[in-house]
């Protein structure tokens, strides 16, 4: 009964959460006078990511990160195809040209940059942890200053901005609080149901507990779609596709270096291949329901692969 509870409770306070974060975040954008994406890529993408952190440094500094690449890549490949593909179907997502020229081929090579890495020995050294920091911090720097450089433009359109200054951060931290602890306890209860039906250790890590750590950023893009706020929703995924690559195993290596199974690397060619395919219609610029439902199902198809493997 307490499972069902929590994890009834988990989704209450995901949704609610994740209603106030991108409220927070989108008046926050207008305040600073800089577009929505800046926002979506680095405060909504860090803030729905922070799980992920947490627990890859905690492992990292107990020399027990092996599966770190392994959840990044898990997490990655939900974010594109069930985060953006259910975002799409629910309202269909106008792509911002700068996130289509500049952010999204800049997942694809940070995925790809990971396999180089992990293809030759299956590790990624201290060296190259310190290599995927390095390319985040690049990469972090060129989104802000290319926002600045804009914010003339955002400027000139004045517009009334309902929320106080403390009110924005009230509904960022608040909400994003929410997401944290709901996300954990819709975890939590969701195991002990499958438990309950005597569902497998390994089918529930590989399926509950890989989609639990990403219901942040399902439930904040899926909101952020539903109020029209497109950048916000795929910046969110792509932001945190940059963020789990290079900073969280950036750190993670960093600290110690990282074995991986070889499987990873094919999770890592999966990963490569769908965000290629998927960027083509999206160069149209609007990835609509039809796509939307592939990719949602072409992750099913993975989750199977995933389980029989």
């Amino acid at each position: 009964m307490l499972s069902f509870v929590m994890l009834v409770a988990g989704f209450a306070l995901l949704v609610w959460g994740a209603d106030k974060f991108v409220a927070g975040a989108s008046a926050f954008a207008r305040r600073l006078g800089v577009s929505p994406l800046l926002v979506g890529l680095t405060i909504v993408a860090f803030g729905t990511s922070a799980p992920e952190l947490a627990v890859s440094l905690t492992a990292a500094l107990q020399g027990a990160n092996e599966i770190a690449v392994g959840n990044v890549l898990g997490s990655n490949v939900f974010n594109l195809l069930v985060v953006a593909g259910l975002s799409a179907v629910l309202c269909p997502l106008i792509m911002d040209r700068t996130l289509l020229r500049r952010d999204w081929p800049l997942s694809v090579f940070a995925a790809v940059l990971l396999l180089l890495f992990l293809a030759p020995d299956l590790t990624i050294s201290r060296v190259e942890g310190l290599i995927l920091l390095a390319v985040f911090i690049v990469v972090l720097v060129v989104q802000i200053r290319a926002a600045m450089q804009g914010r003339g433009a955002a400027d000139s359109e004045e517009e009334e901005i309902p929320m106080s200054p403390l009110l924005i951060g009230v509904n960022i931290v608040l909400g994003l609080a929410c997401i944290i602890i709901g996300g954990q306890l819709a975890v939590n209860g969701a195991t002990g149901i499958a438990r309950m039906f005597g569902l497998s250790e390994t089918l529930i890590g590989l399926t509950i507990v890989a989609i639990g750590t990403s219901l942040p950023e399902l439930v904040t893009s899926l909101v952020a779609a539903h109020k029209g706020q497109n950048e916000i929703a795929m910046g969110n995924v792509i932001g945190s596709n940059l963020f789990n690559i290079l900073l969280i195993l950036g750190v993670s290596a960093s600290i110690t270096p990282i074995p991986v199974q070889a499987v990873s690397v094919i999770d890592c060619i999966v990963l490569i291949a769908a965000s290629v395919i998927f960027y083509l219609p999206a160069m149209r610029g609007k990835l609509g329901r039809a796509p939307g439902a592939v990719m949602a199902l072409c992750y099913v198809a993975y989750t199977a692969y995933l389980i029989i493997r």
